[in-house]
């Protein structure tokens, strides 16, 4: 699936995604999950969650997506929601939707687990995200779906 954008150009959902990542990243975002639900959920593509510090940074990291979204793939996002508290930010843009959490709310509700079925995106690689911070939880759950890649791969695989 793409996206038609206002300028008429074409954009991936998965540009649309590093797009998002990379702001997030650039906003000091840490445990920042690429998920491609796409299989698993008819109603979006890719999941990018974050988690902020506080509401301040939850809302500066929001607009920066929104920002960066705008700016390079000419898009905006169909829906914005937020909590009252600030601990929680959604946008929505159809074929990606960015949750940004506080670390208690992203702890409570656990998106990233309950997708874990999920390919998650390899953000170094794919993004040139370098030197991520993540969580003992969340490094532990990408740690868990490497080695289990690894483990279903063939020697011939491995060896590519």
């Amino acid at each position: 699936m793409t996206t038609q954008t206002q300028n008429n150009t074409v954009t991936t959902p998965r540009a649309m995604a590093i797009i998002a990542a990379r702001a997030a990243d650039e906003k000091k975002a840490t445990d920042i999950v690429v998920q491609n639900v796409g299989e698993i959920i008819s109603v979006t593509e890719y999941f990018v969650i974050v988690t902020a510090a506080n509401s301040r940074q939850v809302s500066a990291i929001v607009d920066e997506i929104e920002e960066q979204e705008r700016a390079q793939a000419g898009v905006k996002p169909l829906h914005r929601e937020e909590t009252r508290d600030g601990s929680w930010e959604l946008l929505d843009y159809g074929s990606v939707v960015v949750h940004v959490f506080q670390p208690e709310t992203r702890e409570f509700y656990r998106l990233e687990a309950l997708w874990n079925d999920a390919p998650v995106m390899d953000l170094a690689t794919e993004a040139g995200i370098e030197g991520a911070v993540y969580s003992d939880r969340i490094a532990a759950l990408l740690d868990n779906r490497e080695s289990a890649l690894e483990e279903s791969r063939t020697p011939d695989e491995l060896e590519d």
